[in-house]
């Protein structure tokens, strides 16, 4: 338990401690349970936005408050990351360069629109979810963006030079726990929607881009860091949340 009281305190705001002293084996223990996390945050979402849907605001302007919520409960860690990741892949220059852009603290035009394509696509996809009654779905694809933390984290991934979250969490995740996760996902999706396709198909979208994302930074960038996690996590709650919402 000592695992999923780390990975609430590194994920959330929420007053949960972890342990005292994390070492990469506890680290491991912690990502491989930001799923549940996940759920927990997903679960939070679609209440938050059934109790706006009953004070009579429009679904529209509950996906927005949903999405400012998400990123309060998680410091924002997630969408500077995606805006850092970003700003670095639409750098020139060595990885060094392309570190030293993600450290800056400020945020470049790649970030900015990166910010506003996913905060859009997201607050517009589960308000559709949720003007459609399909609450499980939008739990699916808060927790999606914790899967992909896990792939992210597999073993074979190394971290980055200076990443000090990076060298804590990457390749500390067996091929097995994000291939669990992912099935257990893909299972979650049917029920979310209905059928037997498209909530596979949106996980396995999701999943399958976020992959691709990390390879190509770790080979840009000279590793894994956490910019790259947040990524990759906002990344597959986008798509997840996008073709979930196709679902009739």
């Amino acid at each position: 338990m000592n695992g999923l009281q780390l990975a609430i305190s590194w994920l959330t705001v929420l007053p949960v401690r972890g342990p005292d002293e994390v070492d990469r084996g506890a680290a491991g223990r912690a990502i491989a349970w930001a799923p549940v996390v996940g759920v927990l945050l997903g679960v939070g979402t679609a209440e938050l936005m059934w109790a706006l849907g009953e004070l009579g605001a429009s679904w529209l302007l509950a996906g927005f408050v949903a999405v400012a919520g998400l990123a309060l409960v998680t410091r924002g860690m997630h969408i500077d990351g995606l805006a850092d990741t970003m700003d670095g892949l639409g750098s020139y220059g060595p990885p060094e360069r392309a570190r030293e852009i993600m450290k800056s603290g400020g945020a470049g035009p790649f970030g900015v629109a990166a910010l506003v394509f996913a905060i859009g696509v997201q607050a517009v996809s589960l308000a559709a979810l949720a003007e459609a009654g399909r609450w499980v779905a939008v739990v699916v694809a808060v927790a999606v963006g914790r899967v992909a933390v896990v792939l992210a984290c597999r073993r074979g991934i190394e971290a980055a030079p200076g990443a000090g979250f990076g060298a804590l969490v990457a390749g500390t995740q067996s091929p097995v726990v994000g291939l669990a996760w992912g099935g257990i996902a893909c299972v979650a999706a049917v029920f979310a929607t209905g059928n037997y396709w498209q909530g596979p198909m949106a996980v396995l979208l999701a999943l399958a881009v976020t992959v691709l994302l990390v390879r190509h930074c770790v080979r840009r960038f000279g590793g894994l860091n956490g910019d790259v996690l947040g990524a990759a996590l906002e990344l597959s709650v986008t798509l997840a949340a996008a073709v979930l919402s196709f679902a009739r």
